[in-house]
């Protein structure tokens, strides 16, 4: 799952640091172990920022990095989480990537979810209707906005979060990602400045001057085989039972392997996808526990009819999907969530540095997700993103 250190590369590197060469977005990157990752980063981004993002490594102290991030960024809101793997120049892992929005650019106005087992719909619904207000009115220039959202992966409630959030959204397209723990699966952990928060959700609303498209690709087919969930525990997204028999016992029966075999890789190379309105929306299995039970990314109920769906190449479809964003005009930066099991495929199939070179060819930075938020839905196994284009003036 290494994508290079880009310090092998002066070039790469440089563009690491400043970002690619009149570019909108500013991003740099920093090892992991660096202490004093932090101020390099705010030095390289530069002033005037109306909001920093922060992805960062799970090999690093969160704790510690975002306390120093928030001293070196001054007065420039600071967001962070922890990754299933960064992007930058392709994937890489053991970094710290930061992305800055120019406060000529863009404004932004960030919205704290503190508790995602005491969801208050009224009041969570009333702040995002105010902040967007309150944008509107203090930059009336700026025509274009979308959402953001960062998510506490470990919790298992973003279903929940963007059922509430899907109502107070109006047109304003939103993307986003849940924090991860690389492959472990373990804790993630979110920042607003230097507080560290967990169970939680940050959602930042933002403005600019510059052209967006928001948006949701996979690269799978629905097959034929299908499975119905006859056995489950809806609020630990476990699945006991597929057609009558152990959960995890089925599912490798179906794919013709020993139970004991089922890992990361089997997930990412057979997904299965349940079909919602007319399209079908990926359900990722992330583990198996006790033996028998499948315990899933999203959510799950028993009578859900599960198809396995089979990949396309995953480094053709990116490059297609990516150069189709330029329809609208040529992209200036693309920021993305990333389902780790396209990580994890794109390891498995030895296509890591084909897809690392797709996602530096387009300019992608971003991270590895435990699952993905786009409009008012949780999802897996995709790509989610906001394309940004420059100005009319300006091109």
């Amino acid at each position: 799952m290494d994508g290079g250190d880009p310090a092998a590369d002066p070039a790469r590197a440089a563009a690491d640091r400043t970002g690619r060469a009149g570019a909108i977005l500013r991003r740099a990157q920093a090892p992991a172990a660096d202490p004093g990752a932090a101020a390099r980063l705010a030095s390289d981004l530069g002033p005037d920022l109306a909001l920093a993002l922060l992805f960062v490594s799970p090999t690093a102290d969160f704790a510690a990095t975002m306390a120093a991030a928030a001293r070196a960024f001054g007065a420039t809101p600071v967001l962070g989480c922890t990754t299933a793997g960064e992007i930058a120049g392709g994937y890489v892992e053991d970094r710290i990537i930061a992305v800055g929005f120019p406060a000529g650019d863009f404004a932004a106005e960030t919205i704290a979810v503190p508790d995602l087992d005491r969801i208050e719909p009224a009041a969570l619904i009333d702040a995002m209707i105010r902040a967007r207000q309150r944008l509107g009115a203090s930059h009336p220039g700026f025509v274009h906005e979308f959402a953001y959202l960062m998510v506490d992966g470990s919790t298992l409630r973003e279903d929940a979060l963007m059922a509430v959030v899907g109502h107070g959204l109006g047109p304003v397209p939103l993307f986003g990602g849940s924090a991860g723990d690389g492959t472990r699966f373990g804790q993630s952990y979110l920042a607003q400045g230097a507080r560290v928060r967990t169970n939680a959700a940050l959602l930042t609303f933002l403005r600019t001057r510059c052209p967006i498209r928001v948006f949701s690709f996979d690269h799978l087919d629905a097959g034929a085989g299908q499975m119905v969930v006859t056995g489950a525990d809806p609020a630990q997204r476990r699945v006991c039972e597929i057609n009558a028999a152990p959960a995890a016992v089925e599912y490798a029966r179906l794919l013709g392997k020993p139970a004991g075999q089922l890992d990361p890789f089997t997930f990412a190379a057979h997904p299965l996808v349940v079909r919602v309105g007319g399209r079908y929306h990926v359900r990722s299995i992330q583990r198996v526990e006790n033996g028998t039970d499948l315990v899933f990314f999203s959510a799950i109920d028993e009578g859900v009819v599960l198809t396995l769906a089979t990949p396309r190449d995953i480094a053709r479809s990116l490059e297609s999907n990516l150069a189709r964003l330029a329809d609208a005009g040529p992209v200036d930066s693309i920021l993305a969530c990333d389902c780790i099991l396209r990580r994890i495929e794109a390891q498995q199939k030895q296509q890591t540095r084909e897809v690392s070179q797709v996602l530096a060819r387009h300019n992608v930075t971003g991270f590895s997700t435990y699952g993905e938020q786009f409009g008012a839905m949780h999802v897996n196994l995709t790509m989610t993103g906001v394309a940004i284009y420059a100005p009319e003036g300006d091109r």
